[in-house]
């Protein structure tokens, strides 16, 4: 008996079906390896290929091989061009305070005797 198993390449970005999938995907991803920049990179590409690369480099005003070099880890992608893929793919940046095992914490507001205050922050160029 020669039974032979025929295996199939798997693409994750075709089962990308919707916003909800995608959202759902980047957060595992973002869960299993918040510290793996390839990892990371190759997640984004997976969902820019969903998305159709094109579309994106046509929406976030950066080159179709700028965009191909930083989704597979290649380069050293600034972080303006970082947050416009990012908000092209329906997303935003953010900085998450974390302990000292980098698990999320929440942070929690400074006491202020009762006394609510404004502040106004400069934006530096």
């Amino acid at each position: 008996m020669n039974n032979k198993v025929q295996l199939h390449d798997w693409d994750a970005a075709e089962h990308l079906r919707d916003e909800e999938d995608i959202a759902f995907f980047i957060e595992a991803a973002l869960e299993e390896a918040p510290d793996d920049s390839a990892f990371i990179a190759s997640v984004l590409g997976i969902v820019a290929r969903a998305r159709n690369i094109s579309d994106l480099a046509r929406t976030t005003g950066i080159a179709r091989e700028t965009l191909y070099k930083m989704l597979r880890g290649e380069g050293n992608p600034t972080m303006g061009n970082l947050s416009k893929l990012a908000r092209s793919l329906g997303f935003r940046l953010s900085l998450v305070p974390v302990d000292s095992n980098g698990k999320p914490v929440k942070a929690k507001p400074k006491a202020n005797s009762g006394k609510t205050t404004s502040k106004k922050v400069k934006k530096v160029a």
